[in-house]
């Protein structure tokens, strides 16, 4: 029994409406213009290697005054963290009267494949760090960590809390062996060393591929199905053609800093078991005593909540806070309710810390 039936003119009315809407995307994709890299004005102001340190302008006349460096993934670009007018990261952080700078990883290439996690957290983030110390004449500053960026925020203060006055974490894996950690599941039985002798550098997207996996139906079929509803609104396809932008925008990643992160973090759990090893150092969560702000999204399927939430019972300081958001890993940095609920909640908790 078939429960619904179209007749023939409403089939060639749904083609019409179908055509039609597909004509006027034509018009509305030329009308886009250049998708930007980010919308806040920012300035370099240090640079190693590939690597740059971005110091946002300041949106109002009052700020904190003790800046916050922003660590991000390895893994995708930092300008998911800026990406749209009203619903940026680093535009509510800044209308919060917060002093911010930023670390963009670049891209890698074969040169770098022998970068190690000992050359990005005790080299450049500690680089950055004492640039901004030395720009204002502080000893400490704030850090905030974003995913994968939020582990190496953690290790940096494990081994540098001497330099780091507040930490905040933002949708950052601590216990890579939770129960419905996916991604840990995939990349626990991957031969890692067969797999980075074969490839050295790993590709960006080969990367992308493994995270759109997860979630095949609703990133790689249906969003493109619901792009059509949208074709003929030029705003809303800027927007979704941002995502995209962001989305494919993969660099590559260092053979040998990859090989260490996928087997110490994702295989043997080394944080929370206070074995990972940088360099010479070992890193252990309990040597972090100062003020901690762990933020997490309560429907993430890249680093779920309980992956994030460990940290609590791993650091020292007495004054530790969570702030769970209701979404998931990405909306938590580009949907209008994070910009209005996660920005300003951090401005305040800074605030009280100063």
């Amino acid at each position: 029994m078939i429960p619904f039936q179209m007749r023939p003119d409403e089939i060639i009315q749904e083609i019409s409406d179908f055509n039609g809407k597909l004509a006027k995307g034509f018009n509305s994709l030329s009308e886009i213009g250049e998708l930007e890299d980010g919308i806040s004005a920012r300035d370099d102001v240090y640079k190693e290697d590939k690597m740059v340190l971005y110091h946002y302008q300041p949106r109002t006349k009052k700020q904190n005054s003790i800046p916050v460096l922003i660590v991000y993934a390895l893994v995708n670009r930092p300008y998911m963290a800026d990406l749209q007018e009203g619903r940026s990261m680093i535009q509510g952080l800044l209308d919060a009267g917060l002093d911010v700078y930023l670390i963009d990883w670049g891209y890698p290439d074969a040169g770098d494949s022998y970068l190690a996690l000992d050359d990005y957290i005790n080299g450049y983030i500690n680089n950055c760090v004492d640039v901004i110390r030395q720009e204002h004449g502080l000893e400490k500053i704030n850090l905030m960590g974003i995913c994968q960026g939020g582990v190496f925020s953690l290790c940096y203060t494990s081994l540098h809390q001497e330099k780091i006055k507040n930490i905040i974490t933002t949708v950052t894996p601590v216990d890579f062996h939770t129960k419905n950690d996916t991604l840990s599941k995939m990349i626990r039985y991957v031969d890692v060393d067969l797999l980075i002798d074969t490839e050295g550098n790993i590709s960006g997207d080969d990367m992308n591929t493994t995270y759109l996996s997860m979630k095949p139906h609703r990133m790689m079929g249906q969003k493109y199905v619901d792009l059509v509803g949208i074709l003929d609104d030029t705003d809303k396809l800027r927007n979704f053609m941002r995502m995209e932008k962001w989305i494919f925008d993969s660099p590559d990643q260092a053979a040998e800093a990859i090989r260490e992160f996928s087997k110490q973090f994702y295989q043997q759990n080394g944080l929370v078991k206070g074995t990972v090893k940088i360099g010479d150092d070992t890193v252990n969560l309990e040597n972090i005593t100062i003020p901690v702000l762990n933020i997490f999204a309560a429907a993430d399927h890249l680093v779920p909540p309980d992956a994030s939430k460990a940290l609590g019972g791993c650091v020292s300081s007495d004054d530790y806070s969570e702030l769970e958001f209701p979404g998931g890993h990405i909306g938590i940095f580009v949907s209008g309710k994070a910009a209005h609920m996660i920005p300003p909640a951090v401005g305040k908790w800074l605030d009280e810390r100063t």
